[in-house]
């Protein structure tokens, strides 16, 4: 049995990130986050790589492929923290869209990449009932904050019942929100009698559309951390001290074998989490939930670690490292903290009411 990535899955791999170097270095990434370059003329690079029809299936002109190939190319852009909406037009709105059925030409138009489809789920995630954006026939009433992929045609947005539905941008009022991350886009949408198309009304295709998302952030996050330790290792061989590169020095060797340590394991956590979600459904949903708050906390740590090692250099633009340090703070928190994914956890395998 394979328990690793397929060949396939590794050409993937190290074509996509060779890609990324190229096209989407530290460079234009710091011209993007600083306003000084449009991020669609790069998301529509990637399209023209495959990414925009990823999961879209083969018969609406996608690749078909699976929740772990989209993992794969998650861990490929956090590696590079490329600007990207690639979590909500690529990866949850073609599952939303899959499981609503009917929308073929929606899914062609992802594919080629005409259509960008944001996602507004966080109020969905720990709600009450009585709270949250409320439907009423065919209309939305109320505030969804903390959209991700802000500045697409359309949004994905969950009621206080947890049904599922899609809203045009022009329809409803919307503003961008400030965040930490700059490599990722978010706002607010304003939905005042906003005129929606309900994909579905089961509460399983939100959870597992919001599963999948969990899953592409912990790879995400996977691949951020991965890059700051690898740049971490390689400082602490270059920098030298008392005519002695620090990485001789044996508090900075701890500081790096721990972080090595902690994340070594996730991989298997996020390819398996990954693999659940299509192969074995059962499983899905608490395994999303592992990885994600999982990911979080490893991700974390290895961020103020990494930023540790290169100690006042790490805070500067120069190096850039904080665009990684920003991008896993953003990932702990969207769509669920970790303190809210455990007690999700815990309800799943009925240790909490």
């Amino acid at each position: 049995m394979n328990f690793g990535l397929a060949e396939e899955q590794t050409l993937f791999q190290d074509s996509l990130g060779a890609y990324l170097r190229e096209q989407a270095g530290l460079d234009r990434v710091r011209r993007i986050a600083n306003g000084e370059e449009d991020a669609q003329a790069l998301w529509r690079e990637l399209v023209e790589f495959g990414l925009g029809g990823l999961s879209v299936p083969q018969e609406q002109g996608g690749l078909g492929l699976t929740p772990m190939d989209a993992a794969v190319a998650a861990e490929c852009l956090g590696h590079q923290v490329t600007p990207s909406p690639f979590l909500g037009s690529a990866v949850m709105a073609p599952l939303a869209l899959v499981l609503a059925g009917g929308q073929e030409n929606r899914l062609q138009a992802l594919a080629t990449g005409e259509l960008r489809i944001g996602v507004a789920l966080g109020e969905a995630i720990g709600a009450r009932a009585d709270a949250g954006v409320a439907a009423v026939g065919s209309r939305l009433h109320g505030k969804a904050l903390y959209a991700l992929d802000y500045g697409a045609d359309a949004y994905l947005v969950a009621d206080a019942n947890r049904r599922l539905h899609l809203v045009q941008a022009d329809a409803i009022g919307h503003q961008p929100l400030t965040t930490v991350d700059k490599t990722r886009a978010t706002g607010e949408l304003i939905l005042d009698n906003a005129p929606a198309i309900l994909l579905t009304d089961n509460p399983q295709h939100l959870r597992q559309v919001i599963d999948a998302g969990r899953v592409m952030l912990a790879a995400d996050t996977l691949g951020a951390a991965q890059a700051m330790l690898d740049q971490a290792v390689a400082y602490a061989k270059e920098r030298q001290q008392f005519n002695r590169p620090i990485g001789a020095f044996q508090a900075v060797k701890h500081l790096c074998a721990e972080m090595a340590a902690n994340l070594e394991p996730c991989r298997a956590l996020v390819w398996y989490a990954a693999h659940a979600l299509a192969q074995i459904p059962d499983e899905a949903h608490l395994l999303a939930c592992h990885a994600k708050a999982h990911l979080a906390e490893v991700g974390t740590f290895v961020a103020r670690t990494a930023t540790e090692v290169h100690g006042g250099m790490g805070f500067t633009d120069l190096l850039g490292l904080h665009y990684w340090f920003k991008r896993i703070g953003f990932n702990r928190q969207a769509l669920g903290a970790p303190e809210l994914v455990r007690e999700e956890a815990s309800r799943a395998q009925k240790l909490a009411a």
